[in-house]
């Protein structure tokens, strides 16, 4: 058997597969409920029938450097060397977008929506993905298929592109100092650009808009609003996220060279389908100057399987035992 774990701020997901890769235990934990993940894999194997693990991979949401790895939005230390005493079997960590990226050369044709068509060709990819946080991964073509790279690119500075964007960063200065992409393209980032539109005086906050806010997940309700119309601090605030998003993700093509194409993954996206669907997020990811034609050009899709980083890990994980047999 092998285990494979998605570990991210908000929650840990983690899989049992057979041999023949079926899947025999999937949970969902939430990630801030425990101080470590070896207390969640002690509970995960003893909620159910387990027998010998052969290897385990998990997918984190933060660098991981020397077998080691501190999540960024979790109080969590990882080492390879200690979670696979805990687990009697081989263990590898990898960033979650590490994950990501092998887990996309894993989906069937239902599993992403397409954005922008482009032209189909061999050639290095790229996966960027909002959740909790921002991630980016570079899928480098070799002669054997494809080496999935991890980054932080995440956390790179921001650029603003119009005078709105630029207003934007002054705004967030204030508060962070130094802001990254991070800060704009996450459930965080996204009440970061609402809160900027409400205080700067774009529209006013009405009072049953801000009780929801108050009640609900306020990115969610940001979301939800503004994809109905319902008011427009978060329609805008809407449409500048995506703006930003597409703007990110085609820096990311070109510094990748992703003439593969383009994969937009984490949880935000398919909650925001419709939006990414219109021209905002497009129009951004081509506005690359002279370089516009050479992105439209690139296949650009959504992933909708939630499990993409899950089944990367898992990848990962049947490696290891094929190099131990082998």
């Amino acid at each position: 058997m092998i285990l494979a774990g998605d570990v991210g701020g908000t929650k840990t997901l983690l899989a049992l597969y057979d041999a023949s890769g079926g899947t025999l235990r999937e949970k969902i934990y939430p990630s801030a409920e425990f101080g470590s993940l070896a207390e969640i894999l002690r509970r995960f194997l003893g909620e159910g029938p387990s027998g010998a693990l052969e290897a385990a991979c998990f997918a984190v949401a933060g660098p991981v450097v020397d077998g080691r790895s501190r999540p960024t939005n979790l109080p969590w230390e990882l080492d390879e060397a200690e979670l696979a005493s805990v687990l009697a079997a081989r263990v590898r960590l990898v960033n979650d977008l590490e994950g990501a990226g092998y887990g996309v050369l894993a989906l069937g044709p239902e599993e992403s929506v397409v954005l922008q068509a482009g032209v189909q060709r061999q050639g290095n990819m790229a996966v960027i993905a909002a959740g909790t946080g921002l991630g980016e991964a570079i899928l480098v073509r070799t002669g054997a298929g494809y080496h999935v790279v991890a980054s932080e690119g995440g956390h790179a500075d921001f650029g603003p592109r119009t005078e709105l964007e630029t207003a934007l960063l002054g705004y967030l200065r204030q508060e962070y100092g130094r802001v990254s992409y991070e800060r704009l393209l996450s459930g965080p980032g996204l009440q970061n650009i609402y809160r900027f539109l409400r205080d700067s005086g774009f529209a006013t906050e009405p009072e049953w808009l801000r009780d929801r806010l108050a009640a609900e997940d306020p990115s969610a309700a940001i979301s939800e609003v503004g994809l109905a119309g319902g008011h427009p601090l978060c329609a805008q605030a809407l449409d500048l996220f995506v703006s930003v998003y597409g703007a990110e993700a085609g820096n990311l093509a070109l510094k990748a060279f992703a003439l593969g194409g383009v994969y937009v993954a984490g949880g935000i996206a398919p909650k925001i389908l419709p939006k990414l669907e219109d021209s905002t997020f497009i129009a951004a990811f081509v506005d690359k100057g002279r370089l516009a034609d050479l992105m439209r050009s690139l296949p650009v899709r959504v992933v909708l399987n939630p499990r993409v980083a899950l089944l990367g890990a898992a990848t990962v994980a049947r490696e290891l035992t094929a190099r131990e047999r082998g």
